[in-house]
């Protein structure tokens, strides 16, 4: 196994500094009636923001990674003053920066997933989550051939050790670990998925949103699999985190479209934390998660991540719901 240490600490700095200005972002611009009203400038800021920090620090380390992201600078071009906003809040990160290299650094978040080594970015997983002050995650991964070789999520607003803030990492043969976001002398743990023996054990992990996965579905898994305990409905790949560390031991995500394609960067990092925790995760017919398709995980329908000793168990129950 390659050493993956220059890996993981440029890619965990990227994550913790995107962390810090989305706190700032959150702390400053959002509002409780900015749900309310649709008002989603706060997290547009930070979503922007949030990616050009992280492609900044990806292009000073390792130059030669392209980056598969979730955004591109096309529409911050034609409006300035969300665009001044966006580089006031990268400016906090990294010192005295101009538009023309924030927007630069936004589109090199633009590479086509078809090479043989990239990174994938989430900036803010969880929108919602996000304006309502709650969860929501920054989700970074590194593929080579087509495999996640290291995850990372930084979740902000998720509880540890009494605070708030908790940085999950995961390198392809090794153990997940999780410590502190905002600390990085604060030591880092291993940490490991339930010990089930049954399914009817297990508890539930959701989105809140209800159109990110057929919850009625999910309910009727539930009975079927004798889950007695109400389901831990959080946002974003946080729910990956829930799954990984025992809050949780059930995440499914059951396509609400038929047409619906999952994305790869609202997979990649969760995904390989659930599996070093010692998880497991496939699509909804039990089928590994393919990431060689490009920027969508085209062949796969659905999401199921479990503690591992059940899944065959909920793969079953899945199709039975199915039909």
């Amino acid at each position: 196994m390659s050493d993956r240490s220059r890996d993981l600490a440029t890619a965990v700095a990227a994550v913790r500094s995107a962390a810090r200005a989305c706190r700032a972002v959150q702390e400053r611009l959002v509002r409780p009636e900015a749900l309310e009203k649709g008002d989603k400038s706060p997290v547009t800021v930070a979503d922007f923001a949030s990616q050009a920090i992280i492609c900044a620090e990806l292009e000073r380390a390792l130059p030669q990674d392209p980056v598969v992201g979730e955004e591109d600078a096309a529409t911050l071009r034609h409006e300035a003053p969300l665009l001044k906003e966006v580089v006031e809040c990268v400016a906090e990160q990294r010192d005295a920066v101009s538009s023309e290299q924030v927007l630069a650094w936004i589109d090199r978040g633009t590479a086509d997933a078809t090479a043989r080594r990239y990174w994938t970015l989430d900036p803010i997983d969880g929108t919602k989550g996000f304006l309502r002050r709650e969860q929501y995650a920054i989700a970074l991964a590194l593929l080579e051939n087509g495999r996640v070789e290291i995850g990372v999520l930084g979740c902000p607003n998720l509880p540890l050790d009494g605070g708030l803030g908790a940085l999950f990492t995961a390198v392809r043969g090794e153990r997940t670990r999780m410590q502190s976001l905002w600390d990085p002398r604060a030591p880092a743990r291993a940490v490991s998925v339930a010990a089930l023996e049954r399914a009817d054990q297990a508890r539930f992990c959701e989105s809140v949103e209800s159109g990110h996965s057929d919850q009625d579905e999910s309910a009727r898994i539930a009975e079927d699999l004798g889950i007695q305990s109400e389901p831990f409905r959080i946002d974003s790949q946080c729910k990956y985190a829930a799954v990984a560390r025992n809050d949780a031991s059930i995440y499914l995500r059951l396509p609400t479209r038929a047409d619906y394609r999952e994305k790869i960067w609202d997979h990649a990092a969760g995904s390989l934390v659930v599996e070093c925790a010692g998880g497991r995760v496939t699509d909804a017919d039990g089928a590994p998660l393919d990431f060689t398709r490009g920027a969508t995980l085209a062949d796969n329908r659905g999401i199921v991540a479990t503690c591992g000793t059940i899944h065959e168990e909920v793969i079953a129950a899945v199709l039975r719901a199915r039909g």
